[in-house]
């Protein structure tokens, strides 16, 4: 049931722009809570690396005095991974297009993130 739900708004995430190419809910230490990626993607490797990246932008972030981590922001050649904070325990990670209006995915992408702990 609550996997449903998530499912449900990274679903309508997706079908916001073609900008955005998959979805997923993450927990903090790692674990995949629910996913709407494209069958190409590792959802183990994807849940795994985003909790270490969170991690090290967490521990950068206090040690550089920016305040509490919101999201972080990985640009690649083939497009962007963007995590957004979904909750105490939860991250949402986004993957987008090299040429996506980042702008307007981060604004999707962090109204979907407001809606994740309301299920959890």
């Amino acid at each position: 049931m609550r996997e449903d739900m998530l499912i449900s708004i990274l679903n309508e995430l997706n079908g916001l722009t073609a900008d955005i190419q998959g979805s997923a809910v993450i927990s903090i230490d790692g674990l995949m809570i629910a996913s709407a990626l494209p069958s190409s993607v590792d959802e183990e490797m994807i849940s795994a690396m985003s909790a270490a990246m969170l991690l090290l932008g967490d521990r950068t972030a206090k040690e550089l005095k920016r305040g509490e981590l919101e999201q972080v922001i990985v640009k690649g050649r083939q497009g962007f991974i963007i995590m957004v904070n979904a909750g105490k325990d939860s991250v949402l990670c986004v993957l987008a297009r090299e040429d996506a209006k980042l702008g307007l995915v981060m604004l999707d992408a962090t109204r979907a993130a407001g809606d994740i702990p309301k299920v959890l």
